[in-house]
């Protein structure tokens, strides 16, 4: 089957077949690796990308059901090769360590901090259960959402 998708703001066609994942035809068909998939099956957020503004596990979502939609990548974050506000603060705070989990981290935070621009802890802590973290107690990482919050907010 045929999409047209727009992928961190360039237009795209390209040819999938029907079972083809989010993840994967991100990940193998336009070499965006930074989508990493973990699960397969939605458990731990690592292959979280915003579609249509709103976060999504690419790993549970077919490329078809993307058609005509508007994707965001961790790769499509930064701007001419200035970190957005979320990759900073992660990086200022310590909020990765090994950084398998952080490109789902990251993309959660964005759709956490467009929900809720100021979030308190509980709030940070409630709208990251769905992203698991083998290496961290997610201290660092709330850290840095509120950080970015904070300089987003400044």
């Amino acid at each position: 089957m045929e999409i047209n998708i727009n992928v961190n703001g360039k237009a795209v066609t390209h040819e999938v077949t029907p079972m083809t994942t989010l993840a994967v035809f991100l990940r193998e068909h336009m070499s965006l690796t930074g989508t990493h998939i973990g699960c397969d099956t939605s458990s731990c957020g690592a292959c979280t990308v915003t579609l249509n503004g709103d976060a999504v596990k690419s790993c549970t979502i077919l490329a078809v059901q993307a058609d005509g939609g508007s994707i965001t990548t961790i790769e499509g974050m930064a701007t001419d090769g200035v970190l957005h506000p979320i990759q900073a603060a992660f990086k200022e705070h310590h909020g990765l360590q090994c950084g398998f989990c952080t490109p789902g981290m990251v993309m959660t935070a964005a759709d956490i901090l467009k929900n809720n621009p100021n979030p308190s802890e509980s709030d940070i802590r409630h709208g990251l259960e769905g992203n698991f973290c083998r290496c961290t107690g997610y201290h660092n990482i709330v850290k840095s959402i509120q950080h970015a919050a904070d300089t987003i907010n400044s």
